[in-house]
């Protein structure tokens, strides 16, 4: 009676729960889209929402969050510009501007140009303060990771966020990008010990990774939680068998 019983605890944590996993379902193996193929040129192109600061060399008047000066400072103190829904800011003595899809050397540019009006060989910096790049799952410590450079690489972002987890599935780490409406998804065997490079792609900011866990893990948490249960139980047959006798 009492195998009877065991077994019937076994049977109902081992098999009544199907094991959940992130983009588990149907999984192809997909080849490396276009997208993800390393381009030499590639270069950050602004988005709505992102927070710039404008720096100009000795006019504070100016800038926004100079990196020029101490006291026109940084994100720290809020200083920086919203790159509102219609792809706008607002810049001190020029008013509205449309910045959308503008690479950051391209703005430099063009607010040199504008600022010559009045400003002889003016000095200028753009930068873009909330370039992330998402690492998440089965990591070390997993999250959002900041990035300076537009070209960054797998195993890169894989240390920073601290390394993978003792369950991380390496066979089936996911990367996403946001490719105008649409969202491009590659799976990447980290396990080959071939072709190196082209599994070590190039993320850009905004990608999102993915680390999976394996399928097992669902299983030594169930039964991480039999064990002492069993333990329970036997303990009480036990006690039980020698108050019968």
């Amino acid at each position: 009676m009492k195998q009877i019983i065991i077994y019937s605890i076994l049977s109902f944590f081992l098999f009544s729960c199907k094991t959940q996993n992130l983009f588990t379902q149907k999984e192809r193996n997909l080849k490396v889209d276009t997208i993800f193929k390393y381009e030499a040129n590639y270069q950050y192109t602004i988005r709505k929402d992102d927070k710039l600061s404008i720096s100009v060399w000795g006019q504070d008047e100016l800038s926004i969050g100079s990196v020029f000066g101490i006291y026109n400072s940084n994100e720290v103190y809020g200083k920086w510009l919203l790159v509102d829904a219609n792809g706008n800011i607002e810049l001190p003595k020029v008013g509205t501007f449309n910045v959308l899809a503008y690479s950051i050397p391209r703005l430099k540019d063009t607010l040199k140009t504008i600022y010559q009006k009045w400003i002889v060989n003016p000095i200028v910096d753009v930068k873009v303060l909330n370039k992330e790049i998402s690492v998440l799952g089965e990591l070390k410590n997993p999250g959002v990771v900041k990035v300076d450079k537009d070209q960054n690489n797998l195993i890169e972002l894989l240390s920073r966020a601290g390394g993978t987890d003792f369950y991380a599935n390496l066979k089936r780490v996911k990367v996403l990008r946001q490719a105008g409406n649409e969202v491009k998804i590659v799976n990447i065997d980290l396990t080959e010990s071939s072709d190196y490079l082209a599994r070590n792609i190039t993320l850009h900011p905004g990608d999102i990774v993915i680390v999976p866990s394996k399928k097992n893990k669902e299983f030594d948490k169930r039964i991480s939680t039999i064990v002492p249960l069993l333990s329970a139980i036997s303990t009480a047959a036990i006690v039980s068998g020698l108050f019968l006798k």
